[in-house]
């Protein structure tokens, strides 16, 4: 199972112009990713002052991340980079020794 940093931005031509319509919206979005919090694929999110993108840490397969994320097209696009914990950047590290 991997860890990813998943950096997220909602397309902007989505977004609706009434302020009733885009809270809506947003609210939809939320529910899923607290389903996703709650179901265990989703360790930490958060959304970046003013703007209307954000990031999440996921954990899982990548077929499992993959199908997470893929529920939120054609709204959300993802930009995904695998992590590596401290333990597996110190085995990256003793390679370069032999």
């Amino acid at each position: 199972m991997g860890k990813y940093l998943v950096l997220w931005e909602v397309a902007q031509s989505r977004v609706p112009v009434d302020a009733k319509e885009r809270g809506g919206a947003w609210s939809l979005l939320m529910a899923m990713v607290k389903q996703d919090r709650e179901a265990g694929m989703i360790k930490d999110w958060g959304t970046f002052v003013g703007e209307i993108n954000g990031f999440m840490v996921n954990e899982g397969t990548e077929v499992e991340v993959g199908r997470a994320l893929v529920k939120y097209s054609p709204y959300v696009s993802f930009k995904v980079h695998p992590l590596l914990s401290e333990s597996q950047t110190n085995e990256v590290i003793k390679s370069l020794s032999g």
